[in-house]
């Protein structure tokens, strides 16, 4: 198995979750990539089992810069079979915590994709064990979710 986690990170926050998130998921025996949004060529994404998306949000709840071309060439994508994952940093300072996350869960919906219906929002870094704690269970989830949307494809099939 395969994963992909791409992000946008300004200040390191974001990047440090999707550092987390590899830690885990490698420590679960799947092979991990992890590249920055506006390094992906959104066309690979059907090459992995897995994708993990994570952004900050921007001024008051938009995408940054750097996730704008990936998110309008993701969301013209048709991702059926891929299990999308989406996390992201944010400021409760700001009146739209996190708003990023959401923007991108909302567009994945629309391509097909199998989204976990959880998301992973963190105010800043994740500083604290808990927060490491945190980004752990949310890869656990996530790979326990999609264990079971593939044990009931095979089931559904046979």
């Amino acid at each position: 198995m395969k994963a992909l986690i791409a992000f946008a990170s300004m200040s390191g926050n974001t990047e440090d979750m999707a550092a987390i998130l590899k830690e885990t998921l490698e420590g679960k025996g799947i092979e991990t990539e992890m590249m920055e949004l506006d390094d992906t060529n959104v066309e690979d994404l059907s090459s992995y089992d897995y994708v993990l998306i994570g952004s900050y949000t921007w001024g008051d709840g938009d995408l940054p810069y750097e996730a704008e071309d990936f998110y309008e060439e993701v969301s013209s994508l048709e991702l059926n079979d891929i299990k999308v994952a989406v996390f992201g940093s944010g400021d409760y300072s700001y009146p739209k915590f996190c708003e990023a996350v959401h923007t991108f869960y909302d567009m994945l919906k629309t391509t097909g994709a199998s989204v976990f219906p959880e998301t992973l929002k963190m105010e800043l870094a994740p500083d604290t064990d808990e927060d490491v704690v945190c980004c752990q269970e949310f890869a656990t989830s996530f790979l326990t979710w999609a264990a079971f949307l593939e044990k009931r494809a095979e089931d559904h099939v046979s």
